[in-house]
């Protein structure tokens, strides 16, 4: 297959990928949201859980609350991740010719070169996806009606620079997570590969033409999603509430900031509840990677395959 045949494969595969995760698991990256926000948002009701998070959601907002956000995610989202994808691929491969035999350094390397080039779709996608999974009623009416009435509002009042002011801090949080998640993912591909070589008596120089089938997959991309998911946590609670807290900031002049960057964050957040409060929303944030990894990686590795086949 030509290069540019390979590019197109790769391109239609993440985007098909990227839809396909972002609908099943929406709602519980809204869980997560909401979980992890709470102390930022100063809402008047708190979550004990997850579950708890999911059932309040359904009883007082119905199905229509899980997906606040969607529309941002539908329209950055697919480009984002394709640009993701297609950037691991292309970076792996840049870099396999330059650390042959290094497969760590190959691997983090790409995750995030990938993540870095993501990150220019991701950030404004984020912001305008969090804050409308957060909002809550003020004064019987919510601050943003959609997706388009965030962005319009946010671009007003901060102004493009506002939203990438979270990039350093989106990068800080999907950056890690991606680079190990990629690290973790590639190493169970290879040891699945190793062990259908030994149990099918192959030799060991057929290992990376082996195709790993769909159910191996599944277990490689959910046990990569959920530890790297669990790791970097407390990176991405972070985030998550600077980013938030810059709405607040402009919908109310009169209040001060709850924090002062990053490292503010980290301690404030340690203060308040120690490495519990690091990890507030790690079981959500679990339950969404998990699903989301998983649909994504086995639906581009299956999209990319069917792809090739019709394309040839």
């Amino acid at each position: 297959m030509s290069e540019g045949s390979s590019l197109l494969v790769n391109v239609l595969a993440s985007g098909m990928a990227g839809i396909i995760a972002r609908v099943f698991t929406h709602p519980l990256d809204t869980a997560k949201a909401r979980l992890q926000a709470v102390y930022t948002t100063q809402q008047e009701q708190h979550y004990r859980g997850t579950v708890d998070v999911l059932r309040k959601t359904l009883r007082t907002e119905g199905i229509q609350g899980f997906y606040r956000g969607f529309g941002a995610v539908l329209v950055g989202g697919t480009p984002g991740t394709a640009i993701y994808l297609c950037g691991y691929e292309a970076a792996k491969k840049g870099l396999a010719e330059q650390y042959r035999g290094n497969d760590f350094v190959i691997h983090f390397t790409a995750g995030m070169i990938a993540e870095t080039l993501a990150c220019i779709i991701y950030v404004p996608v984020d912001v305008v996806k969090e804050r409308m999974q957060v909002q809550h009623k003020t004064g019987g009416k919510l601050t943003y009606r959609n997706s388009w009435d965030a962005l319009q509002k946010i671009a007003a009042t901060e102004g493009l620079t506002g939203i990438y002011k979270g990039y350093a801090a989106t990068l800080g949080s999907f950056g890690p997570f991606s680079a190990l998640y990629f690290v973790c993912y590639e190493r169970f591909k290879y040891w699945t590969r190793l062990h259908l070589t030994q149990s099918n008596n192959r030799e060991l120089r057929e290992l990376e033409h082996i195709e790993v089938p769909f159910h191996w997959l599944l277990v490689c991309s959910s046990s990569a999603g959920a530890l790297a998911s669990w790791v970097t946590s407390p990176l991405d609670m972070v985030k998550l509430r600077l980013q938030v807290q810059r709405g607040m900031d402009h919908s109310n002049r009169n209040t001060s900031s709850t924090y002062n960057g990053v490292w503010d964050c980290w301690q404030k957040t340690y203060r308040a509840g120690g490495l519990a409060g690091l990890w507030r929303g790690a079981g959500a944030r679990v339950l969404y990677t998990v699903p989301a990894t998983t649909i994504t990686m086995t639906s581009y590795e299956t999209c990319q395959s069917i792809i090739a086949k019709a394309l040839s």
